[in-house]
């Protein structure tokens, strides 16, 4: 069983991610240190929300149908 891993940066003020976790726009495009654009579910992020917004460096793993397996901030 493979898996493919991608690394990226976030940097979202708490007001902005809050109209995309509340529907306005229900995903976030990120684009992986690699140069790959990703577009994630907001709702993925949202453990991350802090008053700052959502901020740092996430590993997201993905299974071989490009499923999601698990997102985690590194740093």
């Amino acid at each position: 069983m493979n898996s493919s891993v991608y690394l990226f940066s976030v940097d979202i003020d708490y007001h902005i991610f809050q109209q995309h976790y509340s529907g306005a726009a229900s995903t976030v495009v990120v684009r992986t240190d690699n140069g790959l654009t990703l577009q994630l579910p907001a709702s993925r992020l949202r453990p991350y929300l802090s008053q700052l917004g959502v901020k740092g460096r996430f590993r997201l793993t993905v299974d071989e149908q490009n499923r999601f397996k698990s997102l985690e901030q590194i740093g």
